[in-house]
């Protein structure tokens, strides 16, 4: 089983959760060991975080617990293979603290924040994600 930290589209009650992680287990709420920059952007209005730790906020998630064979699903929908869109691994933190456990989080280069519609979030809680059925 491996462990996936979703800070956006992928968490519960947002349009992709049922589409990915619907069948997997929802381990708790997490938050980044170090801060992330996560902004809002794209034409689509989609949360996006660079791999450039200790820049913006510890970002608040989910941990899944996810079987190996469903992570090209997940890829999928995170749209990892178009440049700039890949996984990476990070720390992550239990809301009630503990020791740092390292996870895989999606992550986007700059080249998709065109344009940025907010400053550094540390809470994904936006509802103008336009999913690409609607676009």
């Amino acid at each position: 089983m491996l462990h996936v930290f979703v800070y956006g589209t992928l968490k519960r009650g947002f349009p992709f959760h049922s589409l990915g992680l619907a069948r997997s287990e929802f381990l708790g709420e997490v938050r980044t060991s170090e801060p992330y920059p996560m902004v809002i952007a794209g034409s689509f209005y989609g949360p996006m975080m660079l791999d450039r730790p200790g820049h913006g906020l510890p970002v608040w998630g989910e941990l899944y617990g996810v079987e190996p064979d469903h992570l090209p699903r997940l890829d999928e929908l995170e749209g990892v293979g178009k440049p700039g869109s890949f996984r990476s691994k990070l720390r992550i933190r239990a809301r009630s603290g503990g020791e740092p456990q390292e996870t895989i989080g999606y992550m986007k280069a700059r080249n998709w924040l065109s344009p940025v519609h907010t400053g550094y979030l540390s809470d994904y809680r936006d509802t103008r994600f336009i999913p690409p059925w609607e676009r």
